[in-house]
């Protein structure tokens, strides 16, 4: 199956004033890089190793393998139908602006605001497990005791460090995220690499793709399956960075979708190989779930080789870390700007400046890591708050990516597609993502562990209706009034879409 491609070369500023918007970002990024921004985002080692204690204790290896196999495939699916839209609209407004199109104001508000706390959150959830790293490592160099002030004095220099990357300008940021594709290449395999082939005996096959371990309470296998499928969804969040920087890409109507799908299919491929290297590693199941670091992957590497080369390795984790990061601080702020830039947040004048140096928006930059911090301090005083962080990320993000999808098939043959679509296989695999996204957000907001207790308990559904909650009281409150988007430049209104859609 392949996606029809255009033969001729796009004028991107004209596409994107047919749009109605005036073109004011620096169009610096190539193709690459917005497949690397979304790589980036992805970073299997920041999602895939954070929650890799969780997959041992939820299910074990083959729920984790197995889960990784499936959820991976219908991300790609549901990815090359978000694919198709992205083509007919490459704005940085990525999502809401889409579900504005198709569906409305008020389909685009509510996306909107899911992708907005989604991303925010997402920066919060990325840098403050990047500080827990930190953390582990500093305890493994210098024997210092990880605290709750300790690591939300890291998490605020992290967020600092990716304030001003992001301040300034584009051109940096795409060559970070370029880097970063290669670290994180480099890395799967230097860990894989060095763990398959340091001495001592291996975990079976049959360990790694059958070994089924229940630590949650519950004893519904199929239930606590779905909940250790969680892992690969956690971790399969943030392509639609391609989407928020298409306004800074070139042939974005073309390398937008591909750097969307692309970003999802490799991140498959090597993120399968760094769990199975890593679970043919384990030498200790208990003392791996109950490690004093911290951080499972982390005992892994001191078990198979040694505290100095772990000490190493866990370096690699973080700078990737660091990458992915910085990364979603450039997908969140464009969210912000081209947010703004339409009206729908307080001091909307204020979040949509861009710099004349640099052509960044960087106040939404320093707006958008000034949330991440608010978000996270409650971590000072509650051992549940990471996890509610966690829980704004995806239960934001994973339905805002699917409303497009939705409205795309409710609109049916008035949809006019870009340059980049799926044809014929648009139908069944738009319907196919919906319901699977439908079914995955109920599993995001099950209970995790049992017996349930404040400790335990899984904020996503709360985070969920706080979220509807706030979009619609922001929209009665504001959005009537303030929230518009500009009409069809003259390219576009001649197109169907424009005549029956809008």
């Amino acid at each position: 199956m392949t996606a029809r491609r255009a033969s001729v070369q796009l004028d991107d500023d004209a596409a994107l004033r047919a749009h109605g918007y005036h073109p004011e970002l620096a169009r610096k990024m190539g193709g690459f890089g917005n497949f690397a921004i979304s790589f980036s985002v992805i970073c299997i080692l920041a999602g895939g190793m954070t929650l890799f204690g969780y997959g041992l204790n939820t299910g074990g290896p083959a729920v984790m393998m197995w889960g990784w196999v499936g959820i991976g495939f219908m991300t790609l699916l549901l990815g090359m139908c978000l694919a198709e839209v992205t083509s007919a609209y490459p704005t940085s407004g990525g999502l809401y602006y889409m579900a504005h199109r198709l569906g409305g104001p008020r389909w685009a508000w509510v996306t909107g605001w899911l992708n907005l706390l989604g991303l925010l959150g997402a920066i919060a959830g990325i840098d403050y497990g990047c500080a827990l790293f930190v953390g582990a490592f500093a305890n493994l160099q210098w024997g210092l005791e990880p605290t709750p002030e300790t690591t939300i004095g890291i998490f605020a220099c992290i967020l600092l460090l990716h304030g001003f990357l992001n301040a300034a300008g584009v051109r940096l940021v795409n060559v970070l995220n370029s880097l970063s594709v290669w670290w994180q290449v480099f890395g799967v395999a230097l860990i894989v690499g060095m763990l398959t082939l340091a001495p001592g005996e291996r975990q079976s096959a049959e360990f790694v793709f059958g070994h089924v371990n229940n630590g949650t309470g519950f004893e519904n296998p199929v239930y606590v399956a779905a909940l250790g499928c969680l892992l690969a969804a956690y971790t399969f969040c943030g392509y639609d960075a391609s989407s928020h920087l298409s306004e800074e890409t070139t042939q974005a109507q073309t390398a937008a979708p591909k750097g969307i799908v692309r970003a999802i299919g490799y991140s498959w491929a090597a993120g399968f190989v760094l769990l199975a290297g890593l679970l043919f590693a384990i030498e200790d199941y208990t003392g791996t779930l109950g490690t004093s670091t911290g951080v499972p992957p982390a005992q892994i590497f001191i078990d198979v080789l040694g505290t100095g080369v772990a000490r190493g390795l866990l370096l690699v984790v973080i700078v990737a870390q660091l990458f992915c990061g910085n990364a979603e601080t450039a997908a969140a702020s464009r969210m912000v700007y081209a947010f703004s830039r339409d009206g729908a947040l307080p001091f909307s004048a204020t979040w949509r400046r861009v710099s004349k140096r640099t052509r960044t928006p960087v106040a939404a930059v320093w707006l958008s890591v000034g949330v991440a911090l608010v978000l996270a301090l409650p971590s000072l005083y509650s051992p549940t708050a990471y996890a509610a962080v966690t829980a704004i990320n995806v239960i934001g993000i994973t339905p805002a990516y699917v409303i497009p999808v939705f409205l795309r098939r409710r609109v049916g043959d008035r949809f006019q597609p870009g340059p980049w679509n799926l044809g014929a296989w648009s139908r069944p695999l738009g319907w196919i993502s919906v319901v699977y996204v439908a079914v995955l957000t109920v599993v995001f907001c099950l209970p995790q562990a049992s017996p349930i207790t404040a400790e335990s308990f899984n904020y996503a559904g709360v985070a969920l209706a706080v979220v509807l909650l706030l979009a619609w009281i922001t929209w009665i409150t504001r959005g009537k009034r303030h929230y518009k988007i500009p009409p069809l430049g003259s390219a576009a209104e001649s197109t169907a879409l424009a005549g029956d859609v809008v």
